[in-house]
């Protein structure tokens, strides 16, 4: 599976208009067994378990989230997996931890997801913590979470959050300030500029050409082997107005047995081009953001995600983001998972 790589550093706080090619970002992206982390740029951390991959086990996901910063409590939250069309899913499940009632939770019909109480979080954690058995069950059906890789999750967690050795750690609780665990951080902030609508009419000839021996100088062989077939004719060119002199051009960079990547340049409209690269695994262009998703297997039920916004002057990187694990929760992915993450300027466009 191909996903964009972003940096991962510190991310310095500032409310003003932050380029995020430029910024430092905290990010975390971990999976160890049947759990898995991702932690996003406000120092926003999610963990996500799984039932057990035996084969036995119908398939089910609990994604603890956790906010950065002092006091900041777990929301959790159960999916049951809803790929098998012709079984029925219940409404509302009966919770257990060790044989031990815990109350129920309610599930609402369209994703077969409900949100657990706070006990009832406090419990699951304590549980797959250590060694404690977690299941809900209704209609004579079990649904069972993997304990196996959370506790490894959850201390990376607690680690990048600043939280080893507080009273609030999931793992390593301990007698430090509670007043010292790292604080949020704010998504920055991107002012998404206007684009001409449309599309440009193609180059001619001998500037196609010229474009062409540029991009191969510049794309790298092995990531936009594909640029080859824009010299055969196979594919060609596209290209979209961004300003009076800048036009943003894509072409097909690789292609696999169920995922493809274009490559998008922005360049001058006229010779000499000086193509600036944006991503070669891009899938789609609307207005100003350039998308890419990207299945982890070709029953889609696990993505990867990433976005670019045009500001005016550049492609800035504005989200990142899986949907977990190819567990079968669902068709399009179980839950949403960023790494990187930002907020639109008010006014904007």
């Amino acid at each position: 599976m191909r996903f964009a790589l972003i940096p991962m550093a510190a991310l310095a706080a500032a409310n003003c208009l932050v380029p995020l090619q430029a910024a430092e970002l905290p990010q975390l992206r971990f999976q160890h067994h049947d759990w898995e982390l991702a932690c996003d740029n406000t120092r926003t951390c999610r963990a996500a378990g799984y039932h057990p991959e035996d084969g036995r086990n119908p398939p089910l996901t609990v994604l603890l989230e956790r906010k950065a910063g002092p006091g900041q409590a777990f929301d959790a939250r159960l999916r049951l997996g809803d790929a098998d069309d012709a079984i029925d899913l219940p409404t509302t499940l009966a919770m257990q931890v060790d044989g031990r009632a815990l109350g129920t939770v309610t599930l609402d019909r369209e994703e077969a997801a409900g949100n657990l109480s706070a006990s009832q979080s406090q419990a699951l954690l304590r549980a797959v913590a250590s060694t404690g058995k977690v299941a809900w069950r209704a209609g004579g059906r079990s649904w069972t979470l993997s304990g196996k890789g959370a506790s490894a999750v959850l201390l990376k967690m607690d680690e990048f959050q600043g939280r080893l050795g507080t009273p609030g750690a999931a793992i390593r609780k301990g007698g430090k300030n509670e007043q010292d665990v790292l604080p949020a951080l704010p998504a920055p902030v991107v002012a998404a500029a206007a684009v001409p609508a449309g599309e440009l009419p193609r180059l001619g000839k001998e500037e196609e050409r010229i474009l062409l021996a540029t991009l191969r100088k510049t794309a790298g062989n092995d990531d936009c082997a594909d640029l080859e077939a824009i010299a055969t004719g196979e594919t060609q060119f596209s290209y979209a107005p961004l300003t009076r002199d800048k036009m943003l051009v894509s072409a097909r960079c690789w292609r696999g047995a169920y995922n493809e990547g274009h490559g998008y340049w922005v360049a001058n409209r006229k010779p000499p081009f000086a193509p600036q690269l944006v991503t070669q695994s891009g899938t789609d262009y609307d207005q100003g953001v350039i998308g890419a998703a990207h299945k982890g297997r070709g029953i889609g039920d696990c993505w990867g995600h990433d976005e670019w916004t045009w500001d005016g002057r550049q492609f800035i990187h504005t989200g990142s983001s899986t949907t977990g694990m190819c567990r079968g929760i669902a068709a399009g992915g179980g839950w949403t998972l960023p790494t990187l993450v930002s907020r639109p300027a008010a006014g904007a466009r």
